[in-house]
């Protein structure tokens, strides 16, 4: 593999994955300064056209549409491929993944970060670990461990009414009951995955049905100039948004599905 420095300008000095300390002392004009993000560090795998696997690891903002793209299957998490299951973490670019809707497909792009109990209290230091047969018998197999970005799929009754989908992706937090499905703060650094392929996909983990790295279009639409950039560089396999394809089915909470059942 082969290592891909390249970076906006805006973000070329700032290496290390740590927060920015913002610069409170006014302005000429007695304006606040603008409070830069706190900075996390990214890495990413992916296939190139003539079928390499290439690599990059950068410092880039912890804005939501950043975090979405890495932060959701921890390490040790199953995914079935066409030679049996395989932990995340020793996935590769080019390795065959079995899908829920499409069956097999070629893994283009697997995006990861570290989740660690300094992180800011936005989420982003905060587990969902689902015991064994929680959802159902199987689901999972053996306990899971998901990142602050994990959705789930969801179907009910009422949802292809309300929605004309029949099912939706909802955040794991949601599930959380403080017993067999529970929020976990790491005590250590924890190694958080998220695998990307041609279109959106329904992938599972430990049984779970899981959705694939999607950019967010709530999120990533918003992102302007070095800060798209530099997005967009993190996955060297697209040319722009439009390149990671549409959804096949709807972000939603979990309490939004329960009012449509309710309804």
């Amino acid at each position: 593999m082969t290592n891909t420095p390249l970076a906006p300008a805006k973000y070329a000095v700032n290496t290390v994955s740590s927060p920015v300390v913002p610069d409170r002392i006014a302005r000429e004009d007695r304006r606040p300064r603008r409070i830069l993000p706190q900075m996390h560090r990214y890495e990413a795998v992916w296939l190139t056209p003539q079928g390499h696997i290439d690599d990059l690891s950068r410092s880039a903002p912890a804005l939501p549409a950043f975090t979405d793209s890495f932060a959701a299957i921890a390490r040790g998490a199953l995914i079935p491929t066409d030679r049996g299951d395989v932990a995340i973490e020793d996935l590769l670019p080019g390795d065959i993944v079995r899908t829920v809707d499409n069956g097999l497909q070629t893994l283009l792009w697997r995006g990861s970060t570290m989740i660690t109990q300094n992180s800011d209290d936005d989420g982003l230091n905060t587990l969902t670990r689902i015991a064994m047969d929680a959802l159902g018998t199987g689901s999972p197999v053996p306990d899971l461990l998901l990142g602050p970005s994990a959705r789930l799929y969801h179907r009910a009754p009422a949802l292809e009414r309300a929605t004309g989908y029949c099912g939706a992706y909802v955040p794991a937090r949601d599930y959380t009951d403080g017993n067999n499905i529970a929020s976990v703060r790491p005590i250590a650094p924890v190694p958080v995955f998220h695998l990307g392929f041609a279109g959106h996909e329904r992938i599972t983990a430990n049984g779970v049905q899981i959705e694939s790295q999607t950019q967010g279009l709530r999120h990533a639409k918003s992102l302007t100039g070095d800060d798209l950039d530099l997005y967009l560089s993190l996955f060297p396999h697209k040319q722009d948004l439009a390149g990671f394809g549409r959804m096949i089915y709807p972000h939603l909470n979990l309490h939004d599905i329960d009012l449509s059942n309710v309804a």
